[in-house]
């Protein structure tokens, strides 16, 4: 398990992946937006370099961050590690080009579905959970 990344090395990851133009498979979808991690990646190809989770899951809060009205599904949505799903992620690395994703499970009635989402260091926010609007 991995001590959870701070802010400044999120960001850094961020920026370098975001600076990666080469094409690669891992690159089936944008991802700007949490979706269904897609059976044309397999897991093999992504390797964890991080996590965002801070506490036990019992703890974290299920409290989006949306100030902007965006949602869940926005692909414009704030990146904002304290909130609810970034509180529940691991940091992944394609391990054929570098680029670098957001990665949980996300568990439904019925089953458990892997989302992923593009690290973009223009949506990222580092904000402190009291006091802010909560979605």
């Amino acid at each position: 398990m991995f001590t959870p990344l701070a802010y400044a090395e999120l960001m850094r990851l961020a920026q370098r992946s975001h600076a990666i133009n080469q094409p690669c498979t891992c690159q089936s979808k944008s991802f700007a937006g949490w979706e269904g991690l897609p059976v044309s990646l397999k897991e093999s190809q992504l390797r964890e370099v991080g996590s965002l989770i801070a506490a036990e899951e019992e703890d974290l809060t299920l409290d989006e961050y949306h100030p902007a009205n965006t949602s869940y599904w926005s692909p414009d949505a704030p990146i904002a590690p304290q909130f609810f799903p970034y509180n529940r992620c691991r940091v992944c690395e394609c391990v054929t080009c570098g680029r670098v994703y957001l990665r949980y499970a996300e568990a439904g009635a019925y089953h458990i579905e892997q989302r992923i989402r593009s690290l973009d260091p223009g949506l990222m926010v580092d904000v402190a959970f009291e006091g802010v609007g909560r979605a």
